[in-house]
């Protein structure tokens, strides 16, 4: 007869009885799960199918998103949706190449779901392992989860503005964590008075910040660049610079101040606006659990926060 005291490591039926070992909750098998389930969710639509099958049979070479539109019959802006979801699952990979963004299948990104299916299944770990290995090998290090701390470029075109509130705002809110860069495509002489009056009344040092030009952090002894986000307004025509496939880029459009138009006391309330729009982007971007993204999945978040329209107008 068995007693609690006999059962104080195992699972119990019904009074007096036990049957098997209480194992020690596994988070690192809860992650896992996690993944799996936003893998499963990803695949579970039609649409998403086809591409994953379209892009695989490109193998190694990636398809735009007009490519793939024109292969699918489907408009771009139907597929982005799902490119989107696709991305964010790590089933494939996004990557840019000067204007435009190739996409190409992500075969790492099916692991998770296959490991929790084989274990369900019955494989045993060392099995599960060994096959894994076989089929989707591990990625390169630089696609495993990236940690702080960051050097993080702002570019727009002037470099008088918008990337100079940027690079003031996150060096305020990331000290330790990120270190914050800006330039410009086609600097000014200097930052506009009025943006560096309001940093200063908002309660951050300006001493330092000066315009521009991104040709200035491109050469091979400036600071590596881990994140390159480009806040040009491209449906007003401001064209973003290709800066190289090293760093992981967003594009987060933001109003151009220089265009404000209005009495002072209205141009103030615009600029406390943009300040506003792009201090909340950056708390958003601080708080991204970065050590538990790989550099797909982050570029994912920045395009994500980059689209959140309704706080960038």
């Amino acid at each position: 007869m068995t007693t609690p005291g006999d059962c104080k490591h195992r699972l119990f039926d019904g009074p007096g009885s036990c049957h098997r070992p209480v194992k020690s909750f596994d988070y690192s098998m809860r992650m896992e799960t996690t993944r799996a389930a936003a893998v499963f969710a990803a695949l579970s639509q039609e649409t998403r199918l086809s591409l994953l099958q379209l892009l695989a049979s490109r193998g190694d070479v990636g398809m735009t998103a007009g490519e793939i539109a024109h292969s699918m019959e489907r408009t771009p802006s139907t597929l982005s949706f799902h490119l989107a979801a696709l991305v964010e699952a790590g089933l494939a990979r996004a990557t840019r190449r000067g204007r435009q963004i190739d996409y190409e299948l992500r075969p790492a990104g099916f692991r998770p779901l296959l490991s929790v299916l084989a274990l369900a299944c019955g494989k045993s770990g060392s099995e599960l392992a060994v096959a894994l290995e076989r089929w989707l090998p591990d990625e390169p290090r630089e696609a495993r989860p990236m940690t702080p701390a960051f050097n993080v470029l702002f570019v727009c075109t002037r470099n008088s503005a918008r990337s100079i509130m940027a690079e003031a705002v996150l060096d305020k809110l990331g000290k330790g964590r990120f270190k914050a860069y800006s330039a410009g495509t086609e600097p000014a002489d200097a930052p506009m008075p009025e943006v560096l009056e309001r940093l200063q009344r908002l309660g951050h040092d300006t001493v330092g910040l000066r315009s521009k030009s991104w040709h200035d952090l491109a050469g091979p002894d400036a600071p590596r660049m881990d994140f390159v986000i480009t806040l040009c307004d491209v449906p007003q025509g401001e064209v973003c610079p290709d800066l190289g496939a090293h760093p992981i880029t967003a594009a987060w459009p933001f109003p151009d101040p220089a265009k404000f138009m209005g009495s002072p006391v209205e141009r103030t309330t615009l600029l406390n606006e943009l300040y506003g729009m792009i201090r909340r982007r950056l708390e958003a971007f601080i708080s991204l659990p970065f050590e538990s993204l790989d550099r797909l999945a982050l570029k994912a978040r920045l395009d994500k926060l980059g689209n959140d329209t309704d706080d960038a107008r």
